[in-house]
């Protein structure tokens, strides 16, 4: 085979161009994929606000209270005698300071059942959901009779989104798109009339 300099050089410019390394630039994720964050961690100094996902509250609730008090057709208890679930504190530090004894919800029948079938629960008083791994949770209404307000906070206590006046006896999903350890119920309008807002501290204790 007759061998000539271009063809040389045309192969020696193919050996260096093969052993250089690949350097590929990162692909910046597609805009309607970013967490609602990234607008929130331009306002202001907060590292919080720049080092995890939190969905900021809405300076008006996205849903208002269909009624006061229980659902009409809140259905009787399925079980005779409900369960007794151990109880532990949080505190709203950086908001009011209030401080509402939890409910512990968390074997998974427990989770389940949740606060299906109550008919009223003082203001102080709330259930939390533990789980065994961070992730973007799912919660529905189904038989539950009194609106809540959700609220989803990480391993440290911040929380990272609230889901306000989830309404009663209703199927739907609730959640926010921020991955999350815990999972507080308290009564619906609770987090504004206390003053409870994403991206603050809660402090958990004997949960």
């Amino acid at each position: 085979m007759r061998v000539t300099k271009l063809s040389i050089a045309l192969s020696l410019g193919f050996l260096v161009v093969a052993c250089e390394p690949r350097v590929e630039e990162p692909v910046p994720p597609p805009r309607d994929a970013r967490p609602e964050t990234l607008g929130q961690e331009a306002e202001g100094p907060d590292p919080r606000s720049r080092a995890r996902c939190i969905h900021p509250t809405e300076d008006k609730p996205k849903r208002s209270l269909a009624r006061e008090g229980a659902d009409p057709r809140c259905p009787p208890d399925d079980l005779e005698k409900p369960p007794v679930l151990r109880e532990g504190k949080a505190t709203f530090t950086e908001a009011k300071g209030e401080t509402v004894t939890l409910e512990i919800a968390q074997r998974e029948h427990e989770r389940a059942r949740g606060l299906m079938y109550r008919k009223q629960m003082a203001e102080d008083r709330g259930m939390i959901f533990l789980f065994e791994q961070k992730d973007v949770h799912h919660f529905w209404m189904h038989n539950t009779c009194i609106p809540l307000d959700m609220l989803f906070v990480d391993d440290d206590g911040t929380i990272v989104g609230i889901e306000e006046n989830a309404p009663t006896m209703n199927d739907s999903t609730f959640s926010v798109p921020c991955p999350s350890r815990y999972v507080i119920e308290v009564n619906a309008g609770y987090c504004r009339r206390h003053g409870v807002r994403a991206g603050q501290k809660v402090k958990l204790e004997g949960i």
